[in-house]
């Protein structure tokens, strides 16, 4: 066992983690468009409260993470911050 903290330690600490995370991702089946609303605004609330919110945003920016509420925000709203930063 190393003391060195793994790099994704931050992980196991997210407010997303548990029962509720389900709302962080679409589902399989059709999802309308007031539903997939509704869903995120859910996710962003826990996000708001979350400890290691920066920590999840860098990491769903590096790896370009294509799905899901990641950081408080969503694919869209990370690619127009990836954007901005390039710019």
């Amino acid at each position: 066992m190393s003391a060195q903290p793994s790099p994704d330690a931050w992980q196991h600490r997210g407010a997303c983690r548990g029962p509720h995370a389900t709302v962080f991702f679409p589902p399989a089946h059709f999802e309308r468009k007031v539903e997939r609303a509704a869903r995120e605004q859910r996710a962003k609330e826990i996000c708001a409260s979350c400890p290691v919110i920066d920590e999840c945003l860098e990491y769903a920016l590096t790896i370009s993470e294509p799905h899901g509420i990641w950081g408080g925000l969503n694919e869209n709203e990370r690619r127009l911050l990836l954007e901005r930063r390039s710019a």
